[in-house]
């Protein structure tokens, strides 16, 4: 017998196009295809590289590294100008492909989305074969391959989605959850950034089943409201619903050390650390600021932030320091500090305003 008061599992499918920008490229002009292709900067190496093609990845090179980097890497490289109005036109085509079967679609950026896709009854009712679907049509359609991973919630599907890439769908079911959780290397974890995954380390904490083995109680302490995210994810818990309007306010990154720091040296080694993870997690939404903000908790729990606006956005990691630096001497030096976070807000979609501002170039 069933029970019967057991809610049914969600059905959420993440699609994620494989290497956006450098495909369409790659698509439009045949003379890129199989060549090991980099999106921005120029070959004298300045910018950071937007996008990278399969080709090129087998030598290391990843978006937001700097093309310097990405030249000393792949010598062979082939650097493109970006073309944003097209990469934002494929966008819109592929995003219609999508509400064609659901409106309940969460875009997180121009090259994935989430869907929920609980309870439709079409394709056999299999969010697998929606999945498939889905990819059949962009392909053909548009001329792009895109990966899909299915499961039941968020952060399991968008880890499904890079399992089978390019080109392939993978499902993470209710019954394989806890398996493939316990396995899982922390850094896999939606969520979990260097900085974080470096503080789990330091308590031992490397897989999802360490994960799942440290009381709730002991990840809230170290990393605050954060810590009870952890422990619901390395069970398996994460009940976010797709939204299907989303406007990110701020975008931010902070971390609490195990031992109360005093020296200038470190405190400014960790705010641009936090910086780092922040400003990527912005690039990865597709999205500028022109608002920084610095956190800062003392010993006594007490907390104090420091704001900045300026008048041209932050386009790139080490375009923040200047201003850290500034706020960081603000800030009053009477106890030791205990945590340190940067907030990035004023966002603007990156794609109304990068041709502009020429980051890529």
């Amino acid at each position: 017998m069933t029970d019967s008061s057991k809610p049914t599992p969600r059905k959420i499918i993440h699609l994620d196009m494989d290497a956006f920008y450098a495909s369409v490229e790659q698509r439009d002009f045949p003379e890129l295809r199989g060549k090991p292709l980099v999106v921005g900067g120029d070959p004298k190496g300045r910018g950071v590289v937007a996008a990278a093609s399969y080709e090129v990845r087998q030598f290391g090179v990843r978006s937001a590294m700097s093309c310097y980097e990405a030249r000393k890497r792949c010598p062979d490289v082939i650097f493109v100008p970006p073309r944003f109005e097209v990469y934002r036109s494929v966008s819109v085509h592929i995003r219609e492909i999508m509400q064609s079967l659901t409106p309940k679609v969460e875009p997180l950026s121009l090259d994935e989305a989430y869907l929920d896709v609980t309870g439709l009854q079409v394709h056999q009712g299999s969010a697998t074969l929606m999945a498939n679907w889905l990819r059949a049509q962009i392909l053909e359609q548009t001329g792009l391959t895109a990966s899909a991973g299915v499961s039941f919630n968020k952060m399991l599907a968008k880890i499904a989605s890079d399992l089978n890439k390019p080109n392939g769908t993978a499902i993470i079911t209710p019954e394989a959850a806890d398996a493939f959780i316990s396995t899982l290397p922390i850094e896999r974890f939606h969520g979990i950034g260097k900085a974080t995954a470096k503080r789990l380390h330091a308590l031992n904490i490397r897989t999802g089943a360490d994960l799942r083995r440290t009381p709730a109680a002991v990840l809230v302490y170290e990393f605050g409201k954060r810590g009870q995210f952890y422990h619901d994810i390395a069970h398996g818990r994460d009940e976010r619903p797709v939204k299907s309007e989303r406007q990110h306010k701020s975008v931010g990154s902070e971390t609490t050390f195990r031992e109360n720091l005093d020296s200038d040296h470190e405190l400014r080694a960790q705010i641009y650390e936090q910086n780092s993870d922040a400003f990527g997690q912005m690039y990865n939404k597709q999205l500028i600021a022109y608002t920084i903000t610095l956190k800062i908790k003392y010993a006594d729990f007490t907390q104090i932030t420091r704001s900045h606006t300026v008048a041209t956005a932050f386009v790139s990691v080490e375009s923040a320091h200047y201003w850290l630096d500034k706020l960081f001497l603000d800030i009053p030096r009477t106890l030791s500090i205990r945590l340190v976070g940067v907030t990035y807000s004023s966002l603007t979609p990156a794609t109304q305003v990068l041709p502009q501002l020429r980051l890529f170039e």
